[in-house]
């Protein structure tokens, strides 16, 4: 099939450093091509992929994730080049979108099947929007509570979990040290690690960025407790220095507060062979496996005993984990079931519209 994968504006694809969403496609077109697929990737400039690159804005934008000029102005540019790909004979097959809301609102603006992956949660707002647009796109959920909590109109293809290319991922001895990895924000709870790991008495690495509106949080919950030696903070990390850092550590934590539809950074930390310690929320219940890959625990207490079980989990059955449902072919052979039923089952309707009559002056 020819395939239009259409990227956010904000960041490159792959990222350099935090962009799970553009990690994600960066490993899903790898695949998609591996299996015979044409694939043109519409992403934000700065962006290498072995699939047609097409860059449309002159800038990423991402200090200004989510802000409307940018996502519209980038759709808009995407959908011209499709349009004209029709035009010249040479039409795609589907539009497959990662872009936020734009697109999957103008979807039956434009002469091709979209297929829309739900890359963030429902809240009453997203709900609102789904439920008002629900007919124009396929959608796919990234995990079965992300499914749950979708509108019942909205018409979701399947759950395809985020991909992962087990064998990038460094496999070696664990260090002295457990890791919490995230953006610095209340709900993914780096306070809760540090009270975890200090009632456990095991040293602390904390990884991710403060970003814009969490500096306050950041200044009075975490920073005091930074020190040199039993809570380290090694700011925002990417590349080799993530992997190894993931592939080090005795166990990731994972106390989050929220609904959180996937988390690639658990299957991140099991195909290092390191154990995920988290709270049972959103999609952590379905990632982790109790026992076996980590433990699912109640709060900060149980989590500091779960701490000193670790050595219980076998790194290897953690490795194999990540390398099953979460690897690249079975993600892309999963996508590429739902592009073939997206043309058949959701028929464009840009000339299905009804004529306004304008009065004459």
């Amino acid at each position: 099939m020819r395939i239009a994968m259409l990227a956010p504006p904000w960041i490159p694809v792959p990222p350099p450093r935090y962009g799970g969403i553009e990690a994600m496609i960066a490993l899903l077109c790898e695949g998609l091509l591996a299996r015979g697929h044409d694939v043109t990737l519409f992403a934000a400039p700065g962006s290498q992929s072995a699939a047609e690159l097409r860059t449309l804005l002159p800038d990423a934008h991402d200090a200004a994730i989510e802000k409307a000029r940018y996502e519209a102005d980038h759709v808009a540019r995407a959908f011209e080049l499709i349009d004209a790909a029709r035009a010249s004979g040479a039409p795609y097959d589907v539009i497959h979108d990662h872009c936020g809301f734009t697109a999957f609102a103008m979807a039956d603006r434009i002469d091709v099947p979209m297929v829309h992956t739900l890359h963030g949660p429902f809240t009453p707002d997203t709900s609102e929007f789904y439920e008002c647009h629900a007919r124009k796109a396929r959608a796919v959920a990234i995990s079965s509570y992300q499914r749950s909590a979708a509108p019942p109109s909205l018409r979701i293809a399947g759950v395809i979990p985020n991909p992962i290319e087990v064998r990038d991922w460094p496999y070696c001895e664990k260090g002295d040290y457990v890791l919490w990895l995230g953006r610095m924000t209340r709900v993914k709870g780096p306070q809760c690690a540090i009270a975890a790991a200090r009632a456990a008495d095991v040293p602390l690495v904390l990884a991710g960025p403060v970003q814009r509106g969490e500096e306050e949080f950041f200044a009075r919950e975490i920073e005091p407790h930074v020190d040199a030696d039993s809570v380290r903070y090694v700011g925002e990390v990417g590349g080799e220095r993530k992997k190894n850092l993931v592939a080090g550590a005795s166990a990731l934590l994972m106390p989050i507060r929220w609904a959180e539809p996937f988390g690639i950074v658990m299957v991140e930390a099991m195909a290092c062979g390191t154990p995920v310690i988290a709270f049972p929320e959103g999609a952590a219940t379905e990632i982790v496996r109790d026992g076996v890959t980590g433990f699912l625990v109640a709060d900060e207490d149980a989590m500091a005993e779960a701490v000193s079980a670790v050595d219980q989990i076998n790194p290897a059955a953690c490795r194999s984990h990540a390398s099953g449902r979460y690897a690249v072919d079975a993600v892309a052979a999963a996508y590429s079931a739902v592009y073939a039923h997206a043309p058949d089952r959701y028929p464009r309707r840009r000339n299905q519209f009804a004529r306004v009559a304008v009065p004459a002056s």
